[in-house]
């Protein structure tokens, strides 16, 4: 008879509660249906198209003995069915699912199934993919295995799949009551700790506990070939929750290294825990022998976390790092950290004997814009010791070590809706110069407006005129501003000098054309001054001096002043053909011109008399009990003056060099030229001010940008170089003087296939930026590689393709900044400040980068702050050298260890930290 086959079958067996004459009947049915379509299929091989077979309805009826079914709904019960004998253990305890492509074959005889080609089984939570399957159901075993091509090549491998975990093996037999399982050169993927266990003989002891003899456990992206890994020699592993070796060591290309374990624990989670952070050790010239870095994580909850670590120096040195970082998803995110250190220098007893203490506190916090539109809380703190950065031995971020200010502001604003809309604010910020060690703060700032209200426009349609566009505000602004020291800072003394202030405003203005093309603007500004400190001066006979007496108490005072503005815009076409190569020259021009008016308050003025030892009156001194006011004091002199200011942008429309393009390519000549200078009209002397020139523009394809600015001065110099109120011109020299003038240059050139987001350091340049470094690498770039916090690295290893003829394209970036000053204010004539800077990176190779910045003092002549830096891609380690070769940081960095974040703790850094100083 003809030999069918149909192409797919798909069968389930469900066997939970019949007897085992029901067992023998649906398999004798079974075997009478399939026993002519399957029999003898393996051994012919396919010659024609697939016949569709033929279903019909089985006219075989089945007639079960009711004493073998289970009574429904009825409070009897037969009596056979409580026999003493236990009943036999189902084969199956759940729904089995099996398929493949070639066939499915039942052997009666054998009591087996046999599934050939990409057969499936699932079961339970397993899933067993193979070439040949086959399910003993006599034994309760299921066999996996491959298939041997033509070739001889072994292919379709069993896959094993349980609760996440993935098996490998060349073959494998499970029993399905036992759950136990025997598995043959197995490899068994840990996604929880992404590596991959190697084992030449497995047993499952069930569905929550496996045992291997001499497995190998690698992080490698290539596990056949592997350039490191770990014998153990005896394995326990519980899927999802730990794996415990052994005797355990490191083998590197298959070579055996002494680096090795008594015993090793591997915990295997998908969730964060809890755990200890290895230190790094190393040696310090001036504080012996340290640990670093080490203490222990906390995962307090899926929300927030907190790593807590330590540094210990043998001469008695020691710091504490705090580091958390919290985020509620769809409202806020955020972290903090603090740092302490307390630091001795040299020995008890020697003359050179120091001891300080250095702390540095950041905190960054950001709202998710969706989560209230109209309530906005965010934070950006970095406050600390002066000298943090320059004297931390755990910290180097050199960005942060040529950072000269640290700045801070927490803010909070409210906006409530309607009709006019009120917006308020408080906010606190702080800066401080770590040079001059001067801190300044305010705490809080509140600021309150009203949005414009326009009295006189219409309800429907535009406005027009200059009635319809009148409109005022009105703006509240308090502050208490804090001026203080390092040395002062969150003492009570800092609060002493505590200046208090608020002020009122309201700003009326309006605006219209005339002409057409001419825009008019005309404001009005009243302003009101509220202090609670104010100070009287008087002159002391006896001891010669002005005596100044603080008067504590609620005063104020009120100013206003007008402004009229006029302006336009000119438009100018230089046209050159389309046959030339620069087609066209657009010049916009946008000149305005400006009065504003304020009158004298000097009814705030008082003055004191100055006398000398005869008594005789020398002058006499105005001054106001406002002058050390938060917002200023008021004018004493009648102030009319006249503002010019001149706009120009100029664009250029040439041929492109793309013959296909239709259109004219634009190009920008200078993105903006400024000029402008005033004239006060009610000043007796030195009336026009300084003319002052910016300017800047962007060329080679917008990569590098050109910004400039000079001031020139009208008036000349006596011999005492002292302005004087005579033209320079009329003093023999030219119309205008120069008194100072800048320039600076960014270039940035990169290959098309330079990608700086590969970059191992990502995480710690991120907090470099928060501690105000730069991102252009310009001050070197931060490489602490030891912190296992700041150095989770997200660049994927490259796989390098080898080939006879080696061609490789080496992606590079370079990054130059050149800026010179020249003052000329007093006849010095000189170049204040002349310096250029370079940063560059270039991939040698595929896993092979060094990198460079540095920079030249042209003014002082000698090469400034220089840090070379080398990192090679281990494939799954990472080997960085930073070098600062010279200057007072002087010191070197080197760092190999592996980067799969569970092994992390297997590194080896070494660094020379910069020598002490006098």
């Amino acid at each position: 008879m003809a030999i069918q086959k149909p192409s797919h079958t798909f069968t389930k067996i469900h066997l939970k509660e019949l007897q085992t004459n029901i067992f023998q009947i649906l398999f004798t049915l079974s075997f009478t249906v399939f026993i002519n379509t399957f029999s003898y299929a393996q051994d012919v091989p396919r010659t024609k198209p697939i016949i569709t077979p033929d279903v019909s309805k089985d006219t075989i009826k089945i007639s079960l003995d009711s004493l073998q079914i289970k009574p429904i709904n009825t409070k009897e019960q037969d009596s056979i069915t409580l026999d003493s004998i236990p009943k036999k253990k189902s084969l199956l305890e759940d729904i089995m699912i099996y398929k493949a492509i070639d066939y499915t074959s039942i052997n009666q005889n054998e009591k087996k199934i046999y599934l050939y080609n990409e057969a499936q089984m699932f079961y339970l939570d397993m899933e067993i993919k193979a070439g040949i399957i086959v399910i003993d159901y006599a034994k309760n075993e299921v066999t996996a295995k491959g298939i041997v091509d033509s070739l001889g090549n072994y292919t379709q491998a069993p896959i094993f799949k349980q609760r996440g975990d993935v098996v490998e093996p060349d073959s494998m037999i499970m029993n399905t009551v036992t759950k136990k399982t025997i598995i043959y050169n197995s490899k068994i993927e840990q996604k929880s700790i992404d590596g991959v266990i190697f084992a030449e003989i497995s047993k499952k002891e069930n569905d929550s506990v496996i045992f291997i003899n001499r497995a190998k456990f690698t992080t490698s992206d290539d596990p056949d070939n592997p350039e490191y890994y770990f014998l153990m020699r005896k394995v326990k592993i519980v899927p999802g929750k730990k794996v415990v070796a052994g005797l355990t060591n490191l083998y590197i290309a298959d070579v055996p290294t002494p680096i090795g374990l008594p015993f090793a624990f591997f915990p295997l989670t998908k969730k964060r825990t809890s755990g200890v952070i290895f230190p790094s050790f190393g040696e310090d010239s001036s504080r012996g022998y340290n640990i670093q870095n080490g203490g222990y994580y906390f995962a307090i909850s899926e929300y927030a976390d907190l790593a807590v670590l330590g540094d210990y120096y043998t001469n008695g040195s020691y710091g504490l790092r705090l580091q958390s970082a919290y985020v509620l998803r769809y409202k806020f995110r955020g972290n903090l950290s603090f740092r302490f250190e307390n630091l001795i220098t040299s020995e008890r007893g020697f003359p050179d004997y120091a001891k300080s203490t250095i702390y540095n506190l950041r905190w960054s916090h950001s709202q998710d814009g969706k989560s209230n539109p109209s309530s906005r809380f965010s934070a950006s703190v970095n406050l600390g010791s002066s000298t943090y950065y320059q004297q931390s031995v755990n910290q180097l971020n050199s960005s942060n070590f040529l950072n000269n200010t640290l700045s801070s502001s927490i803010s909070y604003s409210k906006t409530f809706k309607g009709q006019p809309q009120v917006n308020i604010s408080f906010t606190a910020t702080h800066s401080q110069n770590t040079n001059t060690e001067s801190i300044s703060m305010t705490l809080p700032t509140f600021q309150a407006s009203v949005d414009r209200v326009y009295p006189f426009a219409p309800k429907v349609g535009s406005k027009k005129g200059f009635i319809q566009n009148i409109n005022l505000q009105y703006n509240i602004r308090g502050e208490n501003r804090i001026q203080t020291t390092d040395s002062l800072f969150f003492k009570k003394e800092m609060f002493d000098d505590a200046k208090i202030g608020m002020q009122h405003t309201i700003p009326i203005s309006t605006n219209f054309k005339v002409l057409k093309y001419i825009s008019i603007s005309t404001s009005a500004n009243y302003q009101e001054t509220w202090v609670l400190k104010t100070v009287d001066k008087t002159f002391d006979e006896d001891s010669k001096e002005v005596i100044t007496t603080e008067i504590n108490g609620f005063d104020s005072f009120r100013t206003y002043n007008f402004s009229v503005g006029l302006g336009t815009t000119v438009y100018g076409m230089f046209d050159f053909g389309e046959d030339k190569k620069i087609q066209a020259i657009r010049h916009i021009m946008r000149p305005s011109i400006s009065y504003n008016i304020s009158p004298s308050f000097d009814k705030y003025y008082d003055t004191y008399e100055v006398i000398d030892a005869d008594g005789t009156l020398i002058e006499e001194v105005d001054f106001t009990r406002f002058e050390e006011s938060i917002f200023g004091a008021p004018g004493n002199n009648y102030s009319s003056s006249i503002g010019l200011s001149l706009g120009n942008n100029f664009e250029a429309k040439v041929r492109d060099k793309d013959s296909t393009a239709t259109e004219a390519k634009k190009i920008i000549l200078l993105n903006n030229l400024n000029l402008s200078t005033s004239y006060n009209i009610a000043g007796d002397s030195l009336n026009w001010s300084p003319l002052r020139i910016t300017g800047g523009t962007q060329i080679l394809d917008n990569k590098m940008s050109i910004n400039f600015g000079a001031t020139l001065d009208p008036y000349a110099l006596d011999n005492n170089n002292n302005k004087i109120n005579t033209f320079n011109i009329s003093n023999g020299g030219s119309l205008f003087r120069l008194t100072s003038a800048n320039l600076t240059m960014n270039y940035t050139l990169t290959s098309k296939s330079f990608d700086k987001s590969k970059n191992d350091n990502q995480a710690a340049r991120e907090e470099s930026l928060r501690s105000g470094g730069r991102d252009d690498d310009l001050f070197g770039v931060p490489q602490d590689f030891s912190d296992q916090l700041l150095n989770a690295s997200t660049k994927e290893p490259e796989n390098e393709e080898t080939s006879e003829l080696y061609s490789y394209k080496m992606p590079w970036s370079l990054r130059l900044a050149y800026s010179v000053n020249y003052s000329n204010t007093r006849r010095q004539n000189e170049i204040s400040s002349h310096s250029l800077m370079v940063s560059g990176d270039i991939d040698i190779s595929p896993r092979w980068s060094i990198g460079a910045s540095s920079g030249y003092d042209l003014k002082s002549k000698g090469i400034t702050y220089t840090q070379l830096r080398f990192e090679r891609d281990l494939l799954s380690w990472r080997m960085n050298f930073s070098w600062i070769p010279f200057s007072s940081r002087s010191s070197w960095n080197f760092f190999i260890g592996i980067r799969s974040p569970i092994l992390k703790d297997l590194k080896y850094d070494k660094r020379k930290t910069p020598d002490r100083r006098l």
